[in-house]
């Protein structure tokens, strides 16, 4: 069993009374120095509390700055203006209550878009620097430094037909970017970091929490940790924020609730291992979503847009110019996790020579003169992938996909000779559930009340997600709601 796992006997919570000597002491303890824990640590400094914040590995960042840089924000944002495009927190609303997924809370998400826009000016007040430049090409992130690009499908069937289209990817802008070795995440904790900093919060790093320690009453007052092999108790004088990752690390947990990814985490670093969701846990916290996970289909989406993706039956089950991470979610949970992509010699010579980094481009696993070939390579159903591309190739001729809606831009007629990627076991993910917390970040108890003194942001807590995602939405989210958890543990 996985330290920290179901069943871990060191995150019983810690009676006040048994602590001899507090170790560290300040008023507000935030566990975890990524993007939830700095922005908490920014509002708590800014409201006059004394903040400290513990970091597990040696230094701030965590999943955060390893990551793209997407923040999912719109309602109007100077940089969606800057650009061209139109929003409204009602029109986000609209388009995240169907792209969030079955069991999203609307009372949240209409929270979150009513102040997107203010938070993307707190963002910049705390020195991240955005570029006022669409990126419109199909991709994991902008291969520049562009500062907004679609980034959950939103101009994509049938989202488009839900809500007006309007790109939300907000990126950090940095010089010099290098997918895959230097991230627009970076220069989103820098900012933040910085700024807590500048406000008085301090940090203690190599630091692993434990435990929660509470009063009799059941107030949270403190954490045990562990540094250097040493075990200290750390005293919060007014709260403490939860802000340490998901848990698709921890194996014990991913079989018990989220079983599909099990073995494939794609998570940016291993330390998101649901300690604080167990710590939590063990002083009767609710949880939320914790089924939930967001799903990658390895593949550049340059090459996805211009092929046809078909199951182990041979037939489209989605649009290929939509939301990656939807079509892998789709391809994991309904499709046996079975997926071809259908390309021929145009198509993919076109896709190589796109602006992409070429990370994920993949070469073709079987190559034919003719579909009726490739159909009997791949082992599909006789007539099936026939059936399929002749159905397409009518619908391309004519600019047309009746179908499944791919828009015309990507709509050409598949001809000879043809290949297939094989894409089976191709999908990875990361969790989505978590504590269950107020708006204010409190941790509720499974009565519904919430745990006096304790506060969660950011994976580690459920937000706007559920079976459903955007990029950016965690960083989105987890900045949001860790201002809020900051702000509130300040003023207990």
């Amino acid at each position: 069993m996985t330290l920290g796992g179901v069943g871990d006997r060191f995150v019983v919570p810690i009676p006040a009374a048994a602590v001899t000597s507090w170790h560290h002491q300040a008023d507000v303890v935030i566990a975890g120095y990524g993007v939830a824990g700095a922005a908490a640590a920014v509002e708590a400094a800014r409201a006059g509390a004394e903040v400290l914040v513990l970091e597990r590995s040696g230094s701030w960042g965590g999943a955060a700055a390893m990551a793209g840089g997407f923040i999912y924000l719109g309602g109007g944002t100077p940089i969606q203006n800057a650009c061209g495009f139109s929003d409204s927190a009602d029109n986000m609303a609209a388009y995240l209550n169907a792209a969030m997924g079955p069991g999203a809370d609307e009372h949240r998400i209409a929270d979150y878009c009513e102040g997107s826009v203010a938070h993307f000016e707190w963002l910049t007040g705390c020195g991240v620097p955005f570029k006022a430049e669409f990126f419109d090409q199909p991709g994991w992130e902008p291969l520049g430094d562009e500062g907004l690009m679609y980034s959950g499908g939103e101009n994509s069937h049938p989202f488009n037909t839900i809500a007006d289209p309007a790109p939300r990817g907000h990126v950090p802008q940095m010089q010099n970017k290098k997918q895959g070795e230097s991230s627009a995440g970076f220069m989103l904790m820098k900012g933040l970091v910085e700024t807590a900093t500048a406000a008085g919060a301090r940090a203690l790093y190599d630091v692993r929490v434990q435990a929660l320690i509470v009063e009799s009453d059941g107030r949270v007052v403190g954490v045990r940790a562990r540094r250097y092999g040493t075990t200290i108790d750390i005293r919060a004088r007014r709260g403490v924020v939860l802000a340490t990752g998901s848990f698709a690390y921890n194996d014990d947990m991913v079989a018990r609730y989220a079983p599909r990814i099990a073995g494939r985490p794609a998570a940016p670093i291993e330390q998101h291992d649901g300690r604080a969701i167990r710590m939590a846990q063990a002083l009767g916290a609710d949880l939320a979503h914790m089924d939930a996970t967001e799903v990658a289909l390895f593949v550049d989406p340059q090459q996805l847009v211009r092929g046809v993706l078909v199951n182990e039956r041979g037939q489209r089950f989605v649009a290929e110019d939509t939301y990656p991470g939807r079509v892998g979610q789709l391809t994991l949970y309904h499709q046996n996790n079975t997926a071809y992509l259908i390309l021929d010699e145009t198509a993919q010579a076109d896709a190589m020579a796109s602006p992409s980094p070429q990370l994920m481009m993949r070469p073709p696993t079987w190559v034919c003169e003719t579909v009726a070939e490739l159909e009997a390579e791949i082992d599909l159903p006789t007539d099936s992938l026939q059936s399929t591309i002749t159905a397409y190739n009518d619908g391309a001729a004519e600019g047309l996909d009746p179908l499944l809606h791919k828009k015309p831009r990507w709509l050409r007629p598949l001809g000879s000779p043809i290949a297939a990627i094989d894409l089976r076991e191709s999908t990875g993910g990361f969790t989505l559930g978590g504590l269950h917390t107020t708006l204010d970040a409190e941790v509720l108890h499974v009565s519904g009340d919430p745990i006096p003194g304790l506060f969660a942001a950011g994976r580690c807590s459920a937000g706007l997600a559920a079976w459903g995602y955007a990029s950016g939405v965690s960083l989105g989210d987890g900045s949001f709601y860790g201002r809020r958890a900051g702000r509130a543990a300040a003023r207990v």
